[in-house]
């Protein structure tokens, strides 16, 4: 049994939620999702890939085809694990989650806030094992994307473990998902998702 379901024109978090939605009411052996934009397509091809589905893409002018076949074994509706290069956190440790919302910290002078978002940046690493997720929001997503001093730092960070997380919808509103350097694209659901399994959210 193969599902159809149309997602263009729907934002962000809604094309993955769609799909799960539909998940949850049967399991296909084969689902095919049409979206409209690159964030979409990233995000339900990762999200199927999660529960179990080998997934194919096709662009059709400006819009895409996912088509997921379901691998053998068993679908589970639980959220997507951390990815397999996350590093595993040792009894004890802390799972922070750091929430980055804009590209310069406090209030003032601009100048100084990205001075000081960098360096916050860069003194991520201090958190030793207990730094599990970094995630970018708005115009924090210009920290991944090409140009960015930021992008050797969390290079480093996303090399020892730390997952390392861009809103989709955010690189395609400032024109840079396709200038991303680092990490991995998420949506609002995974956010939201990920904020429940943080022992400690941090948001600057």
């Amino acid at each position: 049994m193969r599902k159809e379901l149309d997602c263009r024109g729907m934002e962000c978090p809604a094309p993955v939620l769609h799909v799960r939605n539909e998940l949850e009411k049967e399991t296909p052996a084969a689902i095919t999702v049409l979206v409209d934009n690159e964030a979409a397509r990233q995000n339900v091809g990762r999200f199927l890939e999660h529960m179990n589905y080998k997934v194919n893409s096709e662009i059709m002018g400006g819009e895409f085809r996912l088509v997921g076949t379901r691998a053998d074994g068993t679908v589970s509706l639980e959220m997507p694990s951390p990815a397999p290069s996350a590093k595993v956190l040792e009894p004890g440790t802390k799972k922070i989650m750091v929430f980055v919302t804009s590209d310069h910290m406090g209030h003032g002078d601009d100048g100084l806030g990205d001075m000081l978002m960098f360096n916050f940046l860069k003194t991520l690493k201090e958190m030793g094992p207990n730094l599990w997720r970094v995630v970018f929001v708005n115009s924090g997503v210009s920290f991944t994307a090409e140009g960015s001093e930021a992008v050797p730092v969390l290079q480093e960070l996303a090399g020892e473990g730390v997952q390392v997380m861009a809103c989709g919808a955010c690189l395609a509103y400032f024109h840079i998902l396709d200038k991303m350097q680092v990490g991995e694209v998420t949506n609002m659901l995974d956010i939201v998702t990920g904020m429940q399994l943080a022992e400690s959210v941090i948001t600057v």
